[in-house]
């Protein structure tokens, strides 16, 4: 005798295991349809007035005290004051909540795009925007759409996991110009290794694939990127030929 289905213990599994005998069946796909809608309906409008938007990613691990924890808050507050840039995060604890207290403390919009898991509770207390999501890459549709470059610090499987994400977008040119910048030579460098002496060597990707990743240790020229694709996608600067 099989075990009875269980309910599903997120929307995204609700979605995702719709097929399974394992998971409970609530909703019918076109109600799928209206809620994945009405989700980036709320988060366009939300947002829709967010302009110069940066986003850093890193580990909701690495907390207050940590090396990692004050050079985002440092990063943040640098590109808020020097870069005129909001500061965009995933609104949880850790390195998210550094950079956002760095936004905070540089006068500049600190947005935090949640997403909901059970072992996450609420925003960090620097969110000034909050934008709540059940989808995972309703998510990730916001991040791009509203920022101009983006920031890796430190990070786990979801800072992988949107590192590549946006690297995916920028190499078939579904998006362009978009700096993606990996804060931290120590922790980054076997990675950039990797792809430059495997992926590359082996021609997994092409060349120049690999320069569409800076991995720097120099705050100013995070800043200096950064604030230079703010200026390109408002318009201000020309863009590359």
């Amino acid at each position: 005798m099989t075990d009875p289905a269980r309910r599903p213990e997120s929307a995204d599994e609700e979605l995702l295991s719709a097929e399974w005998a394992q998971v409970e069946t609530e909703l019918t796909d076109p109600q799928r349809i209206d809620r994945i809608a009405a989700e980036l309906d709320m988060a366009f409008s939300t947002l829709s007035h967010v302009r110069r938007g940066i986003t850093v990613f890193g580990s909701a691990r690495l907390g207050e005290g940590t090396p990692e924890y004050e050079l985002a808050r440092t990063l943040s507050r640098r590109l808020a004051t020097e870069a005129g840039a909001s500061v965009i995060t995933g609104g949880g604890p850790g390195i998210m909540e550094g950079a956002n207290r760095g936004a905070h403390e540089g006068d500049a919009r600190s947005i935090g795009l949640l997403i909901d898991l059970p072992f996450e509770t609420g925003a960090n207390p620097y969110v000034e925007l909050e934008v709540p999501f059940h989808y995972f890459f309703t998510r990730k549709v916001s991040f791009v759409r509203y920022s101009d470059a983006f920031v890796a610090m430190p990070g786990g499987f979801g800072t992988l996991d949107e590192l590549f994400e946006v690297l995916c977008l920028v190499q078939t040119k579904k998006i362009r110009w978009y700096p993606v910048i990996l804060v931290g030579t120590a922790y980054w460098g076997g990675l950039v290794d990797w792809i430059r002496e495997r992926v590359l060597a082996e021609g997994l990707i092409s060349p120049g694939d690999e320069d569409l990743i800076t991995c720097t240790d120099d705050l100013d020229e995070v800043v200096r990127i950064c604030g230079e694709a703010c200026d390109l996608r408002s318009g201000s600067v020309a863009p590359p030929a």
